[in-house]
C-alpha cells in the first residue's frame, strides 16, 4: 500500500489535506458530518442532512467515533506478551511515581488523533474522555496527530471491520478501566458497505485487509475470524510477539508498511527459529530468543524475499542490529532491563504479567457450534469455544468445565469440580459454585469478563477464585471461600446486591 510521509494512504492523505483545508478535520458518520461528495455509498438520501448518519455513510479518511464493542476483528491470531506488556505497564503505578501519567492515556490519546496527555484528574479511567486530557483538543488535529489513528473498513450492514490496532485496542479492553463500551475514534479507510458478504471478503483478501492464517501459520476460513475484540477470542502466536521485541533491534516500522508486516516477519522467523526450545516464561532465554532473531532480520540481504513477495527492505530490515551498537546498549538492551529496574523493559513487564495468568486445563472434550439440551460434565475437561448452549450445565466431582467465547441459556450448577473458567460468554442463568478444588476463573489476567444475567454464588472454592470486570445483572453471593474472591483490581459491575466476601468485589 503506498502511504504519503505522513504514514497514511496516499489517497486518504489527499483527502485528509482537503478537509485540514476546509477547517473540518473531524468528519463521518457518529458526527453527522460528510465529506465532500459522501453519500453515495449509503445513498443521497441517507446521507443528507445534518443530523447523525449511518456507518454506511462514512468515507475514506473520515474519523469516526465507535465502542470497542462495535469493532470485529480482521485477524485471529495476536503476539499474547504483546498484550501482556501493554496491561502490565498499564496496571503499574511506576509512571506516576516518576511524575508522569500512566501510558494507557498517552496510548488513548494517541490512537484517537489527540498526541499525547495533557492532565489526568485523580480517578480518571480511559471509559471517561472527560476525566483526562490531549495536547491536540478535538478539532485541532493535525496531519501527523492523525497518522498513529487505528484504521477501519465500514463492511455489508455498515458493520466495522478493524484493520490495525488489533493488539493495542485489546490492551484497551483488558485493562484497568476496559469494557465493551470503552469509546475510541478510527480512521476509515474504505466503504465496501454496498457488498455482498461474499464480495466483501473477496475484496479484503485480495487488497491483502485481512490475515487468514492461524497461529501455526495454516490457512483459516473467514467464519474463523472472531466476531469480538477480547484475549479469550483470539489465540496466541509466539512468534507475532518475537517480532514485537524485535523492533528497533532487527527491524524496523517503514514509513511505507504494509499491512499486517509483522505477521510477514513472524511467517519467515517461524522456518528460522525453534521458538519452543526457548523458555518464553524466563527472561534469559526468551532475550536469547529476540538477539538470535533479530540477528537473523539484520543479515538480510536487502532484496530478500521475507513473506508473500514481500523483501526485507521493504519490512523494514534495518540496516545495522541494534543500530550498530553493543549488546550492553541500544534498544536491545533497553529491552532486558530486569523488572527492579526504576525503568523495567518490555519483556520484564510482560512476563510479570504472564506469570499472572492462569491457565485452563488441556481439553479431553470439544464442544463448538449449536447445542440444545441439558450438558453434564461427568469427568475429564469439557471445553465449549465460539459455542451455543441451550440448556443446563452439571459439572459433577473432580470435572472441569471450560467456557469461552460463548453463550449460556441456561444454569449453571458445580460441586467439588476440579476448575472451571468461564471467559468472554454471556450466561443467561443463575451461576452456582461450590467447593471447587482448583481454581475458578471468571474474568482476570489473560480472561476476558463475562456477562452473566442471573445470581452468581460463589461458596467454599479453595483453589483460588477470580472474578473480575463482569457485568451481572442479578445479587452476587460469596461465602467461604480461601482466599476470597479477588477481582484483581477490575470491579465488577453489578446490578444487584452484593452479600459476603463479594460485598466489595
Amino acid at each position: 500500500m503506498n502511504r504519503s510521509s505522513t504514514g497514511l494512504p496516499q489517497r486518504g492523505a489527499r483527502l485528509l489535506a482537503g478537509v485540514l483545508a476546509a477547517g473540518t478535520v473531524v468528519v463521518g458518520a457518529s458526527t453527522g458530518a460528510v465529506a465532500a461528495g459522501a453519500g453515495s455509498a449509503g445513498g443521497s438520501g441517507a446521507c443528507a442532512g445534518s443530523g447523525p448518519l449511518p456507518r454506511a455513510c462514512a468515507q475514506p479518511g473520515d474519523l469516526i467515533d465507535v465502542t470497542l464493542g462495535e469493532l470485529h476483528p480482521t485477524q485471529a491470531v495476536l503476539g499474547f506478551d504483546q498484550v501482556f506488556y501493554k496491561l502490565g505497564r498499564y496496571g503499574s503505578d511506576r509512571d506516576e511515581a516518576a511524575g508522569g501519567f500512566n501510558k494507557r492515556f498517552d496510548d488513548w490519546c494517541e490512537t484517537n488523533g489527540q498526541g499525547e496527555t495533557a492532565s489526568v484528574r485523580p480517578g480518571a479511567r480511559l471509559d471517561d474522555p472527560t476525566s483526562f486530557t490531549c495536547t491536540v483538543p478535538l478539532g485541532q488535529e493535525t496531519a501527523k496527530s492523525i497518522a498513529p489513528m487505528k484504521t477501519a473498513v465500514i463492511g455489508p450492514g455498515g458493520k466495522l471491520y478493524l484493520t490495525d490496532g488489533h493488539h493495542t485496542l485489546t490492551s484497551f479492553l483488558e485493562g484497568p478501566d476496559g469494557s465493551t463500551r470503552l469509546p475510541i475514534r478510527l480512521r476509515v479507510t474504505d466503504n465496501f458497505s454496498s457488498l455482498s458478504p461474499a464480495a466483501f471478503w473477496q475484496r479484503m483478501s485480495a487488497e491483502k485487509k485481512v490475515w487468514l492464517r492461524d497461529e501455526n501459520n495454516k490457512p483459516l476460513g473467514v467464519d474463523q475470524l472472531p466476531d469480538r475484540l477480547g484475549i479469550t477470542d483470539f489465540r496466541d502466536d509466539p512468534y507475532r510477539s518475537l517480532v514485537y521485541f524485535t523492533r528497533d533491534i532487527g527491524y524496523e516500522v517503514p514509513d511505507g508498511a504494509s499491512e499486517f508486516l509483522e505477521f510477514s516477519w513472524g511467517s519467515w522467523l517461524r522456518g528460522e527459529h525453534d521458538a519452543a526450545a526457548y523458555d518464553l516464561t524466563s527472561p534469559g532465554p526468551y532475550l536469547d530468543l529476540v538477539k538470535s532473531a533479530s540477528k537473523s532480520m539484520a543479515a538480510l540481504a536487502p532484496d530478500a524475499v521475507v513473506d508473500d513477495g514481500k523483501t526485507a527492505a521493504q519490512l523494514g530490515r534495518i540496516a545495522e542490529w541494534n543500530g550498530g551498537k553493543k549488546e550492553t546498549g541500544g534498544e536491545f538492551a533497553k529491552l532486558g532491563k530486569p523488572l527492579t529496574d526504576a525503568k523495567p523493559g518490555k519483556l520484564a513487564e510482560a512476563l510479570d504479567y504472564k506469570s499472572r495468568v492462569r491457565h485452563a486445563p488441556a481439553c479431553t472434550t470439544k464442544i463448538t457450534g449449536v447445542r440444545n439440551g441439558p450438558l453434564t460434565v461427568t469427568d475429564g475437561v469439557t471445553c465449549a469455544e465460539r459455542a451455543a448452549l441451550r440448556g443446563p450445565v452439571t459439572v459433577r466431582a473432580g470435572a472441569a468445565l471450560v467456557l469461552t467465547g460463548s453463550t449460556l441459556e441456561g444454569p449453571v450448577q458445580s460441586d467439588r469440580a476440579a476448575a472451571i473458567h468461564v471467559c468472554g460468554s454471556t450466561v443467561t442463568g443463575p451461576l452456582a459454585i461450590s467447593r471447587t478444588t482448583g481454581p475458578v476463573r471468571l474474568g482476570g489476567p489473560g480472561c476476558t469478563a463475562n456477562s452473566v444475567t442471573g445470581a452468581v454464588v460463589l461458596t467454599g472454592n479453595t483453589g483460588g477464585v477470580l472474578l473480575a470486570a463482569n457485568k451481572v445483572t442479578g445479587p452476587v453471593a460469596c461465602s467461604g471461600n480461601l482466599p476470597a474472591p479477588d477481582n484483581t483490581g477490575r470491579p465488577n459491575e453489578v446490578h444487584g446486591p452484593r452479600t459476603g466476601e463479594c460485598a466489595g468485589v
